[in-house]
């Protein structure tokens, strides 16, 4: 008999081909990504394996002002950075961004792979702040639009 949709077995996860991205504003955000959400049906959380190589960077400095993200890390060693201060992670940690939260990336600072599951809400409509690129990203469905923050005018 074999598993339901809605089980991914270990072995099934292991041997799903990984996608290979950078973040289009950190060319050291090199991730080599596993979605797990997709392959048992989810449409309003994203989950994913996410690993990062010595000395990558999982994105770029960020926060979302509407969307919720955390990560488990599943083994080996890295630096969280949240709201510019350095924190050391390792297997068995967990990191909870709530919306509208602080600013943060992770980046393996070990000598191999850092495997993460990240998951996040899948909001059709979200705004991510870059502050260290002084950048704004207004999202909405496939749009996306990028704005530098000293053309934000209040409304």
């Amino acid at each position: 008999m074999s598993a339901p949709r809605e089980l991914l077995k270990a072995d099934d996860i292991e041997a799903m081909p990984a996608t290979r991205s950078v973040h289009p504003l950190n060319p050291n955000g090199v991730r080599h990504r596993k979605s797990l959400d997709d392959a048992t049906g989810l449409t309003q959380i994203g989950v994913h394996r996410i690993e990062l190589q010595p000395g990558h960077d999982s994105s770029e400095y960020h926060r979302h002002l509407y969307e919720e993200e955390c990560v488990y890390v599943l083994s080996g060693r890295g630096t969280a950075v949240i709201d510019d201060t350095p924190h050391a992670i390792g297997a068995g940690d967990f990191l909870g961004f709530a919306r509208n939260g602080p600013a943060h990336v992770v980046t393996n600072s070990g000598d191999e792979p850092l495997v993460l599951l990240v998951m996040g809400q899948r909001l059709a409509q979200d705004v991510c702040d870059y502050p260290r690129r002084q950048l704004r990203l207004y999202v909405n469905g496939k749009q996306e639009d990028l704005v530098d923050f000293g053309a934000i005018r209040p409304g």
